[in-house]
């Protein structure tokens, strides 16, 4: 087998020289040299290793994940199942995910140190808010990203997202066929904009039945069992004949925290009241009752995302197409639903 020895004798130059040219050392040896060097590891057959090949070509086949540290009672089932398809689908098409830690009162940081030193070839972000420093970040920097989620409408720039918003309009549909007209929400900060959308699908639904939900059977919390147990605990404060006999949460981890505080209050989950989540976990079809919620498409989001970055890498700046992909999610429905109470 060739080896780098073997490069230097063929192109008439010293090992120095080859291994400038193999990390892509530009400054110290001239385009001619740089030339000659390939043309003589293509002629007798030496096979780089791939950093180096990656650095002739000037990608690194590398794409950057920013993972962020959440509090012990919050979960999120959904970005660790987007984190596995996301590296799947990455590998297939010749890359590998590098993932990387960043700090929420400076998150801008570590992009920019990955971008400067030319680490990655382009970056995917998720858990998006409006205002989003990063996002602000990464249109000004030229580097092609993708984003799960959405952030502020007037920003240009390529994302892949779930219509929350068709996927609570689905539940409602289902609950009011099921009878229920008293409905709650229990949701998340208006800093979230999965949450904002969630909810206005929710009150969307209500309306094209002729329904209202009142404000104080809209909670606004965290993502927590906790904050689930309190928009029930919260709900339950009105008078009887206006108590919801449904709650639409917006997640499945806040889901869990109103059927727990339903358990707690001598209510069944599924006759007594009825609960829908969102993102279908996969240990909500094992709870007691197994939990109706909103099948997330984790899977095509991660293919739809790489597909987007692969178009992007093939353009310059000026030409690179913004894209915004929506796609809809699925209602799983399980026994926490069920008819009304009369």
């Amino acid at each position: 087998m060739p080896t780098i020895k073997d490069v230097a004798r063929e192109a008439g130059v010293s090992i120095a020289t080859v291994s400038y040219v193999l990390n892509n050392k530009l400054e110290a040896v001239s385009e001619d040299t740089r030339q000659q060097v390939w043309d003589a590891i293509q002629r007798i057959g030496y096979t780089p290793n791939v950093t180096a090949r990656n650095l002739r070509s000037s990608r690194t086949r590398l794409i950057g994940y920013a993972w962020r540290q959440v509090e012990r009672d919050q979960v999120s089932p959904v970005l660790d199942r987007f984190m596995y398809f996301l590296a799947n689908t990455a590998e297939k098409g010749g890359y590998h995910i590098l993932t990387f830690t960043y700090e929420p009162d400076d998150p801008v940081r570590p992009y920019d140190d990955l971008i400067r030193t030319g680490r990655v070839d382009a970056i995917v972000t998720s858990a998006t808010t409006l205002n989003d420093r990063r996002i602000a970040y990464l249109k000004e920097s030229g580097i092609p990203f993708v984003s799960f989620g959405r952030s502020n409408p007037d920003w240009e720039f390529s994302w892949v997202d779930t219509d929350g918003a068709a996927g609570t309009r689905a539940a409602v549909d289902h609950l009011v066929a099921l009878g229920h007209r008293r409905f709650a929400f229990a949701g998340w900060d208006k800093q979230s904009l999965a949450g904002e959308f969630r909810l206005q699908g929710f009150v969307q639904g209500l309306g094209q039945h002729g329904l209202y939900c009142s404000d104080s059977h809209i909670f606004r919390g965290e993502q927590t069992e906790e904050s689930g147990a309190q928009a029930l605990r919260t709900f339950l404060q009105s008078s009887l004949s206006e108590q919801p006999t449904a709650v639409v949460c917006v997640s499945d981890l806040v889901a869990i925290g109103v059927m727990n505080e339903a358990e707690r209050h001598g209510l069944q989950v599924g006759r007594d009241v009825s609960v829908v989540g969102f993102d279908d976990a996969p240990l909500v079809q094992y709870l007691r009752p197994a939990l109706t919620t909103i099948r997330q498409p984790v899977q095509s989001t991660a293919e739809t995302i790489i597909a987007t970055l692969n178009e992007q890498l093939g353009q310059n700046v000026r030409e690179r197409a913004h894209r915004q992909t929506l796609l809809r999610p699925e209602l799983i429905v399980r026994a926490s639903t069920g008819r009304a109470p009369q």
